[in-house]
C-alpha cells in the first residue's frame, strides 16, 4: 500500500485520520442511539417484515417475554424438521432452496426438475474460469467469488433487468455457480500463491451441490457418505437466518435502490466476509488451537478452566475477553443450529477417530457457559452457537479454512435470494436512517488565510 513516490505526503495525512476522536461511548446513550439497530435490552429495532423465516429465541409468559430454547422456522417450518433424515435417503440443501424461495416443500417430480434446472445452469460463460479465475488469483476466495459474481453481469444480455422473472434466473444461477466459483478460486490460491497442483474438476450434474463441493475439492473426487450429508447438513442450517443477519439486511438495503441482482449478491458478500458474520468459525478453530498448546492436558477440567478463566479476562488468546463460539445477538437458552451441528460433529468424530477433540469442544463448551455467566451476570442463560462446531465439522470434513466463508456464502445465497425477490415484490421505500451530527459549525477560511 505504501509503496508510491508521495510516501510523506501519505504519513502526514494518516497521522490527521489517526487523530481524530471516536464518539464517546455516554453520546449513544444520550441521544438514544441503538447501535447495532439493538436497543438495551439486546431487542432488535423492527425494520422490515418478511414470510420467509422466524427466528425464535422468546416466548411469552404470563404476557413477559422471557428466553425460550432457540428455534429456527424456514417458511414456517422447524429447520430441524427438513434436515432430519427420517430413513429417506436423499441431499435436503436443494430442496431448502425450493422452499425458501417458492413458499412451498417441492414434490419429487419438482424437486428433480428444480435439480435439473440447477445443473443445467451451471455451465459457466467460455473461458470465464481461465480469464476470470485462474488470471487474477487472491489470497481471500471470498474476494475473488465477489470478483466472480460481479464479472458474470458482462456476460448477462439481460443484467440490469429487475423483473421477478428475470431477477429468478439470475438468483437460480448464482445458486448454481457460488460452489464452482468457491472452489476454483481456492484452487487457483493454491496454485499460484502456493506452488500446489491445479486440478479443476467440473461438477457432475448428477450429484447434489454437497456432494460436488467435497468432489471439485478433492484431487481424486472421492468422499464419503456421512460426509457429504454432514455438509448438506450444514448448509441447510446456513441457508437464512431470519432476515435481520447482516448480509441479508444488507441484501434488503441494496435491492430497495433498484441496482441489479448481481451487485446486490456482492454487496451480501462483502457484508458476509467480516470476522463478526461469516468469519467467525474461523476464529474458533484459531481459538482452539491456542488452547490445545496452552492447555497440554485436555482432560484436565482445572487447568482448562483456569485457561478460559483468562481468556474471559484478556489475558490469553487474543487478549479480546471473548470466548468465541459462545453466545449469540438473539438466542441465548440455545441456537438450533448449534444443537445440530454437535450431532453432526458427534458423528464425524466418530468416523474420524476425533473423540478426545470432540470431548474438549464439549468441555470448553461446558465450563465456558458456567464462566460467562457468573462473570457478566447473565441470568437468561448463554450457549454455543452455530460457528462453535461448525468450524470443527469442516476440519474435519478435510475442507480448508480458506473455504469456510464461502461455504456460508454458497448456503445463504438461498436464502438472500429469497429475500431480494420478497423485497422487489413488496417496493419498500429506500433505506435512510436518521443520524445526529455532532461536528458543530465553522466558518470558512479562504485558502490564502490557511495555515
Amino acid at each position: 500500500m505504501k509503496n508510491f513516490d508521495n510516501l510523506h505526503t501519505f504519513e502526514t495525512l494518516a497521522e490527521k485520520v489517526k487523530s481524530q476522536k471516536p464518539i464517546a461511548n455516554e453520546l449513544y446513550a444520550k441521544y438514544e442511539v441503538k447501535r447495532g439497530l439493538r436497543d438495551l435490552n439486546g431487542e432488535g429495532v423492527v425494520a422490515g417484515l418478511t414470510a420467509i423465516s422466524e427466528v425464535k429465541a422468546k416466548q411469552l409468559v404470563d404476557g413477559v417475554k422471557v428466553p425460550c430454547e432457540g428455534e429456527l422456522y424456514y417458511r414456517g417450518i422447524n429447520v430441524k424438521d427438513i434436515v432430519a433424515d427420517r430413513g429417506m435417503q436423499r441431499f435436503r440443501f436443494e430442496e431448502a432452496a425450493y422452499l425458501l424461495l417458492f413458499d412451498a416443500l417441492p414434490t419429487r417430480d419438482e424437486l428433480e426438475r428444480f435439480n435439473a434446472l440447477l445443473a443445467e445452469m451451471r455451465k459457466l460463460p467460455k473461458n470465464f474460469v481461465r480469464d476470470v479465475i485462474l488470471k487474477a488469483p487472491s489470497r481471500d476466495v471470498m474476494n475473488s467469488l465477489a470478483r466472480s459474481v460481479l464479472t458474470l453481469y458482462s456476460y448477462d444480455h439481460h443484467g440490469a433487468d429487475i423483473s421477478q422473472e428475470n431477477v429468478l434466473a439470475q438468483c437460480l444461477r448464482l445458486i448454481s455457480v457460488f460452489p464452482m466459483f468457491s472452489v476454483y478460486a481456492y484452487q487457483a490460491h493454491m496454485h499460484y500463491n502456493r506452488n500446489d497442483s491445479l486440478i479443476i474438476h467440473k461438477p457432475d450434474p448428477e450429484l447434489s451441490i454437497a456432494e460436488n463441493i467435497l468432489r471439485m475439492m478433492r484431487q481424486d473426487g472421492k468422499f464419503s457418505e456421512l460426509e457429504a450429508r454432514v455438509l448438506d447438513g450444514a448448509l441447510i442450517l446456513h441457508a437464512e437466518h431470519g432476515g435481520g443477519d447482516n448480509s441479508s439486511f444488507t441484501t434488503f438495503v441494496v435491492t430497495i435502490t433498484g441496482t441489479d441482482t448481481y451487485s446486490a449478491m456482492t454487496a451480501a458478500l462483502c457484508s458476509l466476509k467480516g470476522p463478526r458474520h461469516g468469519g467467525a468459525n474461523i476464529k474458533v478453530m484459531q481459538m482452539f488451537e491456542d488452547i490445545k498448546h496452552n492447555v497440554k492436558k485436555w482432560g484436565d477440567e482445572g487447568a482448562l478452566r483456569d485457561y478460559l478463566k483468562k481468556m474471559l479476562d484478556g489475558e490469553a488468546f487474543d487478549h479480546s475477553g471473548l470466548i468465541y463460539g459462545m453466545g449469540h445477538a438473539v438466542y441465548s437458552i440455545s441456537d438450533p443450529r448449534a444443537d445440530v451441528f454437535k450431532g453432526f460433529v458427534q458423528k464425524l468424530a466418530e468416523e474420524k477417530g476425533k473423540c478426545r477433540e470432540y470431548k474438549l469442544y464439549t468441555d470448553v463448551e461446558r465450563i465456558s457457559q458456567e464462566l460467562i455467566m457468573e462473570k457478566r451476570k447473565i441470568y437468561k442463560g448463554v450457549s454455543a452457537n452455530v460457528d462453535f462446531f461448525s468450524g470443527f465439522a469442516y476440519s474435519m470434513l478435510g475442507i480448508p479454512m480458506e473455504l469456510y466463508t464461502p461455504i456460508f456464502a454458497i448456503a445463504r445465497i438461498a436464502g438472500w435470494s429469497a429475500h431480494r425477490l420478497e423485497e422487489l415484490a413488496n417496493a419498500s421505500k429506500i433505506i435512510r436512517p436518521a443520524y445526529i451530527s455532532l461536528c458543530g459549525r465553522k466558518e470558512y477560511i479562504p485558502i490564502e488565510e490557511r495555515k
